[in-house]
Formats: C-alpha cells, structure tokens, sequence
C-alpha cells in the first residue's frame, strides 16, 4: 500500500506506542483518525502529526463499547470519505496472580474485575474496531489493512493470565480476518512487541529495569520507533497476511 493520502485510525495515539506509530506513519502524507478515551489527550500527538505532514483528527472513543466504535467509526468515514487501515494499538494491564498462596491460606487472586476489564478492552475493544473497519473497507471496495498490536506475552506470562489471553486472542483473530477478508483484497496481520520502553516502563525502578533487560538476549529494550517502523513495512507489504511479527530482541517467553 502506498500510504499517501489513505486514511488509517489508530487506538490508543495519546502516548507510547500508539504515538510512535502516528508520527511514523504521517511521515507519508496520510489520513490520520487518531482515537482515544479522550479526544484532548491526543493533541501533542495529533500536533506532531500535522507537523509531518498528515492530516489528522482527534475521536474520544471507549473502544469495549459498540455504540462508541460504531459512531467514531461512522464519523471518521465521514470525515476522510473513506477508510483504508487499521491499527488496533489500544490496551491496558491488570496484572495479578491467579492465585496467591501463602502460609497456609490464599492471601488474594485475580479478581473478576481485573480480568474483565483487560478482557473488554484488549480483546472485545480489538473485535469491535477491527469489525466496523472491515465492514466500511467492504462497502467502499477499499483493500485496506488491518494491524492487531499483540505481545509475546501471548504466549503465558506470569502473574498476567488476562492480559496472556487477550492478547493470544487479539492475535488469533488476525489470522481469521486475513483468511475471511482475503476475497476483498483486506490483509490482516498481528505484531507482538516484548519489553518496549515507553512511559510505563520508563517509571519503573532503576533495579527492576536493569533485571528485565538483563534477560533479553539483546541486553536493551525495544523502542516505540521500532514497534512504529513494524507497522510501516506491514501496510507497504502488499503480500504479508495472516502472520504474527515478533518484535522482541530475541526474547521468548
């Protein structure tokens, strides 16, 4: 895909991966439809953005919720007259043991609403935009893509048995969407970063920081611009669907 002048919607553009991914992809000259919780925490992004020379505008969106996705989804269509890309960035971390047992008793475990809240939004979040998307690309006959931000955490990390499953699901899916929506000539294709140094990370204690990368292979976490880059290639390669790019530094869970 030739990224001038399409219109591609990003979830979760506030911050960390989401805004790598939008001043990466506005260095094309696209459409952006960056999409958040809230429209006025994108405006740095956005800014940058416009400064790269996109054109970009800002959606508040709950992405659990189908009356939300179908609006912005509606109106970004609307605006742009059309859409040709998806980047399913948004989610979030609850992260608990499932069961913490100690002297004798259980001290605590996972709540329900732990692992419904990660549920809703990194996996029911990802099927909702992923389908309105595919239904607009379907209706205008653009052969668009669509890009579901796993992790390799997908594969079962401890004390994260809710996010491990969205996360296996968010990938799962892109495999089914590249095999159902190959005959409208929509790709679809997932990315599992590892360990990526963004905000979150970056407030962790100087001791647990150097404890986690000690364990990847290449000794350093991975950059938002790494992540973004990803995303790129996979919207300018034409014949990549189906498949799941582990972005890891050789780390494997």
């Amino acid at each position: 895909m030739d990224l001038k002048n399409k219109t591609i919607v990003i979830t979760g553009a506030a911050r960390g991966l989401g805004a790598a991914m939008a001043k990466q992809l506005a260095t094309h000259g696209c459409n952006l439809a960056l999409v958040d919780l809230e429209a006025d925490s994108i405006a740095a992004t956005a800014a940058a953005c416009e400064e790269a020379g996109a054109t970009v505008k800002n959606y508040g969106a709950n992405v659990s919720s189908e009356a939300d996705v179908i609006e912005v989804f509606d109106q970004i269509v609307q605006d742009f007259n059309g859409l040709d890309g998806l980047v399913n960035n948004a989610g979030i971390t609850r992260d608990a043991l499932l069961v913490k047992y100690k002297d004798g008793e259980v001290v605590s475990k996972m709540t329900l609403d732990q692992w419904q809240t990660v549920i809703d939004v990194n996996l029911t979040g990802t099927f909702l935009c992923g389908r309105e998307a595919a239904q607009r690309m379907i209706e205008s006959g653009s052969k668009g893509v669509i890009i579901n931000i796993s992790s390799i955490s997908r594969a079962g990390n401890m004390g994260q048995t809710n996010y491990a499953a969205s996360k296996a699901g968010v990938q799962a899916m892109a495999v089914a969407w590249a095999k159902e929506l190959a005959r409208y000539g929509i790709r679809a294709a997932a990315i599992a970063p590892g360990f990526i140094n963004t905000e979150m990370v970056a407030s962790m204690k100087e001791a647990a920081r150097e404890k986690l990368t000690a364990g990847i292979p290449l000794r350093r976490m991975g950059e938002p611009d790494e992540i973004a880059r990803t995303v790129e290639f996979i919207f300018q390669n034409d014949y990549l669907s189906g498949r799941c790019i582990d972005v890891d530094g050789a780390l494997r869970l």
